[in-house]
């Protein structure tokens, strides 16, 4: 079959530009925002029902009210999402998605085994953000904590962090704090302060900051210290979350540069922002 270059066409009048872009493609863009707001409104609303509400039952899985309504909001947002970021995915990311929720699971569940304050539990979801933008990366990451939930329900609750890390991730990447290697965990670091601090809430509020075999220890040391429940875990949150980011991007970063560059430029928004260092490929593969 023909090939196709993947250097990006020059802007001007008829080809997407915002003097001359067609119709039919600013609507297209217009619904995807639309989608998008939608998703992360739906995902939010949920986090605030958790936090407002502090379902202690939730850990009980599928027979609590709070987690059907949790995983029934939180899986509304991620496929409002998938929705949104589908139109401008190539195969290869539907492909790849899947890969990065099982190595999500997999490493959160052992590392929560370990005792160590870390869950290294994003690393897929940082990978399709960096691939594939923000919105793929919010939807991996609430997809993971979704399918993580039924072997352990008490990640449901984080779904709304986990979404905000592939946000992030994506902005990052589009940023262009990619082409270098070392503002890659500089990125995360600053992703894991703010996700430590909407997780705290959750942590303290729905399970009293006994989550994490590793960082529940943090964080009785906090509490021994004479804090509150909820600065302890704050505490504890703003140590853990971002040195755990700051190697959850270094390690998402690694593996994008050691994927072939024919995949790696075969994603719209790799192109687009010119996410990784080094010049565009000639061609891609045969499609």
């Amino acid at each position: 079959m023909s090939q196709q270059p993947l250097t990006l066409p020059a802007t001007g009048p008829g080809d997407g530009s915002a003097a001359g872009r067609p119709a039919g493609t600013t609507t297209a863009q217009r619904n995807r925002r639309l989608l998008e707001l939608a998703g992360a409104a739906a995902i939010a609303a949920t986090y605030l029902f958790l936090v407002l509400t502090q379902p202690a039952d939730i850990a009980n899985g599928p027979a609590s009210a709070a987690a059907l309504v949790a995983l029934g909001g939180f899986l509304l947002g991620a496929i409002l999402l998938v929705a949104a970021a589908l139109p401008v995915l190539p195969t290869s990311t539907l492909v790849l998605m899947p890969v990065a929720l099982v190595l999500n699971v997999v490493l959160g569940q052992l590392m929560g085994t370990t005792g160590l304050p870390f869950y290294l539990d994003a690393i897929g979801t940082v990978l399709i953000a960096v691939l594939a933008g923000p919105a793929a990366g919010a939807a991996t990451g609430a997809l993971s904590t979704i399918v993580w939930s039924f072997f352990n329900p008490t990640v449901l609750p984080f779904a709304a962090g986990a979404a905000l890390i592939g946000f992030l991730a994506g902005l990052a990447a589009r940023s262009g704090l990619f082409r270098r290697f070392y503002l890659a965990p500089v990125a995360g670091f600053v992703t894991g302060i703010l996700a430590g601090v909407v997780s705290a809430p959750i942590a303290a509020f729905v399970f009293g900051g006994t989550a994490g075999l590793g960082t529940g220890a943090v964080v009785s040391a906090f509490r021994a210290m004479g804090d509150t429940l909820l600065a302890a875990i704050t505490k504890q949150a703003l140590i853990s979350d971002p040195m755990d980011k700051a190697i959850v991007f270094a390690i998402a970063a690694l593996l994008v540069y050691a994927l072939p560059r024919r995949t790696t430029f075969q994603f719209a928004f790799v192109r687009r922002f010119r996410v990784l260092a080094g010049k565009t490929p000639a061609v891609t593969p045969d499609a």
